[in-house]
């Protein structure tokens, strides 16, 4: 069969982080690993993945989008393909990305197929837990790719608890990321649970002002930040959650006085 090339795409997350780790502790072969920097993670995510260097002896590929993010999502000329538009400028910008329109995950997509045209039998290991086997599966029934998928983690039995276990283990913690998060991404994304962007308003101040800055420029035809909603209306609707919060905790108090 010759070689194969085993790519970990390393999104820095508990996970893949694991799966870094665990390859290298059952000796399975490594080509390299990839980080594909959006330019939307948390500061403390790039810390890590130094850290994570250092640590390993592996060096990490970074690869970026050839455009920024917030091109795509401001300033990019989508031309119309079909319609009494066709050939012309129809809209400005992406807007945000959102579950059908999830524009930033086919640059991270573009990115690897060009890092990887020229490998000889290229398998991408992805850091899907033994947990979520269900993705491993959906991930599968893609045979358009010219690379195939690994998924250490599930090999091994690993869950999600266990993963970050064992980072834990080596030292890792993200800088508290995880206290506050299950899952750590793009600050920003529009996918997370409504919960995690109650918590990222709440501790994350300078991220989430980012986040409103952002907001206020989108292009008129996004549909919002999450199911309508933009990221004002939500920081409207976690504003008032905290003063009804506020106003109930006196109440209870005067009322215990």
């Amino acid at each position: 069969m010759g070689n194969v090339n085993n790519i970990i795409s390393l999104s820095g997350g508990k996970d893949s982080t694991a799966m870094l780790l665990l390859m290298l502790e059952k000796n399975i072969p490594i080509h390299s690993a990839v980080f594909f920097d959006t330019g939307w993670e948390f500061p403390q995510m790039h810390d890590h993945l130094d850290k994570l260097e250092k640590y390993t002896g592996v060096g990490l590929i970074r690869l970026r989008p050839e455009k920024t993010f917030n091109y795509w999502m401001f300033e990019r000329r989508v031309v119309a393909r079909k319609g009494e538009k066709r050939g012309t400028v129809h809209r400005i910008g992406n807007g945000w990305p959102s579950p059908m329109r999830r524009w930033c995950t086919r640059q991270k997509v573009s990115a690897l197929e060009a890092y990887t045209k020229d490998f000889e039998k290229p398998v991408q290991c992805i850091g899907y837990a033994a947990d979520e086997a269900h993705r491993a599966e959906a991930k599968t029934l893609n045979k358009k790719k010219h690379w195939k998928f690994r998924f250490p983690l599930i090999e091994l039995g690993v869950d999600e608890r266990e993963a970050l276990s064992l980072c834990k283990s080596h030292g890792f913690d993200w800088g508290g990321l995880y206290d506050h998060f299950r899952r750590v991404s793009c600050f920003c994304c529009p996918l997370q649970r409504l919960n995690d962007l109650r918590i990222l308003r709440n501790e994350f101040p300078d991220q989430w002002s980012q986040m409103l800055e952002w907001d206020a420029s989108v292009p008129g035809h996004n549909r919002g930040f999450r199911d309508y909603a933009t990221v004002h209306d939500l920081d409207a609707k976690f504003a008032y959650e905290e003063s009804l919060t506020k106003f109930n905790e006196k109440s209870a108090a005067a009322v215990g006085e």
